[in-house]
């Protein structure tokens, strides 16, 4: 039996989130989907994966729903569920910023597809950005990127500002994995005078639009989830919790990833 693992997500005034997590929650069981979705009124992040064909009707559910027509998901297949159970939890941000008053969807003219993401790597004049955590820039990168060297999400503003002097007349392309990040922080750049490029769908969907892939991609992408990491083609690699978090600092992440995986479902 085959899985469909898909993310998505999508910044949009939600009026009451906890109904709407209510909603996610009796769907995705009754479809027998697993996955982690976070709502909160600035909207919808969600990784979810079960048999295709349930995925595809929760997708087609969820389109209906008002905010929410025209949703991008990033798909992958998968040999084995990458969840065991569906936790939907109503947060105070989808993802975590820090800094006040910023939300995601505020940028303008910032992101780009994949195919002009390749162009720009190959730009003298590109800065090339992880936006993730430097756990994950170490397990695998795309090529002459930079890895701030963040634990948390809420670092990264100041990494910018050490930095953006020299950033000045240089196109700052920014990735990280499926694209959220990269949409808080893109506005919050643009305001501080940076021309910002974001890889539109992040890495998942620079993965999944090319089969050579791997001519830029370098390493291995952590996805969390049970799979750990997958490779260029966006197979599961086999890397275990264990060879990802080796820093003593990061024993809190590998207890959370043991805990996705508490046995075979």
């Amino acid at each position: 039996m085959s899985f469909v693992h898909s993310s998505f997500y999508r910044f949009t005034p939600m009026a009451d989130p906890t109904a709407f997590a209510g909603w996610l929650r009796e769907r995705g069981a009754a479809l027998r989907l697993g996955g982690v979705i976070l709502v909160a009124e600035e909207g919808l992040s969600a990784a979810i994966a079960g048999e295709a064909d349930a995925v595809q009707a929760f997708e087609a559910e969820l389109q209906q729903q008002a905010g929410f027509a025209g949703l991008h998901f990033k798909h992958n297949p998968c040999e084995r569920p990458p969840f065991s159970l569906l936790k939907v939890s109503v947060k105070r941000e989808i993802v975590a910023f820090g800094v006040p008053g910023v939300s995601g969807g505020a940028a303008s003219d910032t992101h780009v597809s994949p195919q002009r993401w390749r162009e720009l790597l190959d730009d003298s004049d590109t800065v090339v950005l992880d936006n993730r955590n430097t756990f994950e820039f170490k397990l695998g990168r795309f090529r002459g990127a930079i890895d701030p060297g963040v634990a948390h999400f809420r670092d990264f503003p100041a990494y910018v500002e050490a930095h953006r002097d020299e950033w000045q007349g240089k196109t700052v392309a920014m990735y990280c994995t499926g694209g959220i990040r990269c949409e808080k922080t893109a506005a919050w750049m643009q305001a501080r005078g940076l021309k910002v490029a974001q890889l539109d769908g992040g890495i998942l969907n620079f993965l999944e639009a090319f089969p050579d892939a791997a001519a830029d991609w370098e390493g291995e992408c952590y996805v969390f989830d049970k799979r750990i990491a997958i490779d260029a083609a966006g197979r599961e690699t086999g890397t275990t919790a264990e060879a990802v978090f080796t820093d003593p600092a990061d024993a809190w992440r590998l207890n959370r990833a043991k805990r996705l995986d508490p046995g075979e479902t």
